[in-house]
C-alpha cells in the first residue's frame, strides 16, 4: 500500500502536530518508530488519528520518542497531498524560587530559651485571620508541629489595636521563622493602617524576614493591599497543598541545624 511519510524526528511530549491535506479523504496516522516500522511491514500497529475528512488534523505526541505521520487512502483510488507543522508544546512549568534563596527568611536574632512565660522560643510563628485556621492554619500547624518544630499558634482573633500588633511582634521576635497567611478575611480585619511591611522587610535592608501564604487572593489584591508584599517570595495555596509548604519550611529550618 502506498503512503506519505512524514519523519518528524525527536519529539517532545506535548507538542503538537498539524497535518494538511488536500484532495481525498485519507488515514493519517501517527506514529513511534516502532509501531512505523509495523505499519510500513504491514504487521499489527498502534497509532494516534484516524479516518481524516476535514483538514488540518491536529494531533498531539503523548510521550517523548522518535515519531512519524502516514498518510494513504487504505487502498482505495484518489490522489492526497500532505504537509505537516510541528507546533511547539506547553513550555516546562515556571519554577518557584525555593526558600533556601532567601537567605534572611530565617531570623538570626530570634530571642533563646529564657525561662520567662511567653518569651519561649519557637520554630515558626504564624500570623493569620481565625476565619482561616480550619482551612489553612490549623493544618499547617499541626503539620509543622508533626515535621519536629516549635510552633507559635495562639488561637487568636484578628482585631485592630497596638495590643495585637505588640502580641505579633513579640511572637516574631522570638520566632526563627514567620508566616503570615493573606486571605480576605486578613485584609477585612482593619489593618490597612497598619505598616504590615515592619513584618515583612527589614526597615533600612528591605531583606525578606517572613514568608507570606496567600489564601484565595489574588496578586492584584495583594498590590492593593500592600505593594511591598506583592513583590515578596510567597506560596499559594491555590499551587501549593499545606502538606508541601510545611515540608519546605521544615527542610529549611531542619537544613540551618545542621
Amino acid at each position: 500500500m502506498k503512503f506519505i511519510h512524514h519523519d518528524l524526528g525527536n519529539l517532545n511530549g506535548g507538542t503538537v502536530v498539524v497535518v494538511t491535506l488536500k484532495g481525498n479523504a485519507a488515514n493519517v496516522r501517527l506514529m513511534d518508530s516502532s509501531n512505523f516500522n509495523n505499519y510500513r511491514a504491514g504487521r499489527r500497529h498502534r497509532f494516534h488519528g484516524g479516518h481524516a475528512t476535514k483538514s488540518p488534523v491536529r494531533l498531539q505526541v503523548p510521550h517523548t520518542s522518535h515519531w512519524h505521520v502516514a498518510v494513504d487512502l487504505g487502498g482505495f483510488g484518489g490522489q492526497v497531498r500532505s504537509g505537516v507543522q510541528v507546533l511547539p508544546g506547553p513550555l516546562k512549568p515556571i519554577r518557584e524560587p525555593s526558600l533556601s534563596s532567601v537567605p534572611t527568611l530565617l531570623n538570626p536574632s530570634a530571642a533563646v530559651a529564657s525561662g520567662v512565660e511567653g518569651d519561649e522560643p519557637y520554630d515558626v510563628f504564624v500570623s493569620h485571620a481565625s476565619e482561616d485556621k480550619d482551612a489553612v492554619v490549623r493544618p499547617l500547624a499541626l503539620a509543622l508541629r508533626s515535621a519536629g518544630l516549635r510552633v507559635w499558634f495562639d488561637e487568636f482573633t484578628l482585631h485592630i489595636g497596638d495590643s495585637l500588633r505588640q502580641k505579633i511582634d513579640r511572637g516574631l521576635a522570638n520566632s526563627r521563622f514567620g508566616v503570615v497567611v493573606l486571605s480576605h478575611d486578613f485584609f477585612a480585619k482593619g489593618w490597612t493602617n497598619y505598616e504590615l511591611d515592619g513584618m515583612v522587610t527589614k526597615t533600612v535592608t528591605g531583606e525578606q524576614v517572613l514568608l507570606p501564604i496567600w489564601h484565595n487572593v489574588s496578586k492584584a489584591e495583594v498590590m492593593r493591599y500592600s505593594p511591598s508584599l506583592a513583590d515578596k517570595l510567597a506560596r499559594n495555596t491555590s499551587t501549593h497543598t499545606v502538606e508541601e509548604i510545611a515540608a519546605e519550611i521544615a527542610d529549611l529550618i531542619h537544613g540551618k541545624d545542621q
